[in-house]
């Protein structure tokens, strides 16, 4: 019994040793926060369960990853396609807003760094990850077909070979590499203009005087300060409502009307989708304090902010990212755990 113990006890640590790396993996596949940790989840249970059958032909590594693409494959079976509200509508001018939502299996989730990016000593590497989470390439990650979309990850973000990705799907080097050329073909057609948030790790200075400089304007709701800060043809999102305003006229104009009661909000940094972000908190008539509101995430190129993505659904972002609930009136800010 001692024995099977500390075997036991040793395959949980082997298996939780990868839990971040595929859950990054699945996320880029699945495009859902907690569809990713389901998978990830079911892969575990499905590695514990058979591992008396592995055979060590391959590393744990390799067939974890297996197992994972197993899942996320059937997962996909339902053809349904996460995506950002400019994926689906035209943009609408703010005097036409209107806030209509669609369900949660609609829409490309924001997901915290910390759980899905390993720590690496390799700077290289840590970019190339950060830069394959950031929402506009997950959109286009979930436009290609399932099986395509595996091999683009394996083999431009995770850097496999080709023969490992032929092994792991079982098919042949030819079909893997041919995958990989109609996968790019098709994400080279979607490169949006602006699509690349050129923002470094760390943020250097003029990227953090910018984001400083960002939460002054939206704590002061100053439109004028606020309008400065955001690119000519910035682009504005709030799952779950499908609406998206362009351009600093709709959106400053939207945070003035429908959005006023975000006056006085109070900002939280958060590490998310490998870009800045913030946890909005506005404030809170009926107990005091501030009450959650949403989890931003900033996309900024060239000095300015070009994307201010708002998930709304407080009650599933902000136990995600291990945020409170609430905040105190007299707390202006609180430390955000990694």
């Amino acid at each position: 019994m001692a024995n099977g113990t500390a075997t036991s006890t040793d395959l949980d640590t082997r298996l939780e040793a990868h839990r971040t790396e595929l859950t990054g993996y699945c996320y880029r596949m699945l495009g859902s926060s907690f569809e990713a940790e389901d998978a990830v989840q079911d892969t575990m249970v499905r590695a514990w369960r058979s591992y008396d059958k592995f055979e060590g032909r391959s590393s744990l590594r390799s067939w974890l990853y297996r197992i994972a693409t197993n899942v996320c494959l059937d997962m996909l079976t339902a053809g349904n396609k996460r995506a950002r509200p400019m994926d689906l509508t035209e943009s609408t001018p703010l005097a036409q807003a209107a806030l209509s939502p669609r369900p949660d299996n609609t829409w490309l989730e924001p997901m915290p760094d910390a759980r899905v990016l390993p720590t690496t000593d390799d700077p290289a590497e840590a970019a190339v990850a950060k830069e394959s989470v950031r929402l506009a390439f997950m959109a286009a990650l979930q436009q290609l077909p399932a099986k395509q979309r595996a091999v683009l990850i394996l083999r431009e973000v995770l850097a496999w070979k080709a023969s490992e990705v032929a092994e792991l799907l079982d098919t042949s080097v030819a079909s893997v590499n041919s995958a990989l050329q109609r996968a790019r073909a098709t994400l080279a057609e979607r490169q949006e203009p602006g699509a690349a948030a050129a923002v470094s790790d760390p943020l250097d200075e003029d990227q953090q005087k910018l984001l400083d400089r960002y939460v002054a304007a939206f704590e002061g709701y100053d439109m004028t300060a606020l309008t400065a800060l955001l690119h000519e043809d910035a682009v504005m999102t709030m799952p779950p409502f499908d609406l998206w305003l362009t351009g600093t006229q709709d959106i400053t104009g939207f945070m003035t009307t429908l959005g006023a009661p975000c006056a006085g909000s109070r900002l939280v940094p958060v590490q998310v989708n490998g870009l800045p972000g913030f946890a909005q908190y506005k404030p809170d008539p009926e107990k005091g304090g501030f009450a959650p509101w949403a989890v931003q995430v900033l996309e900024i190129s060239d000095g300015r902010i070009t994307g201010f993505h708002c998930f709304l659904d407080t009650q599933r972002w902000f136990p995600l990212f291990d945020l409170p609930l609430h905040l105190e009136a007299e707390t202006d800010q609180v430390e955000q755990g990694a």
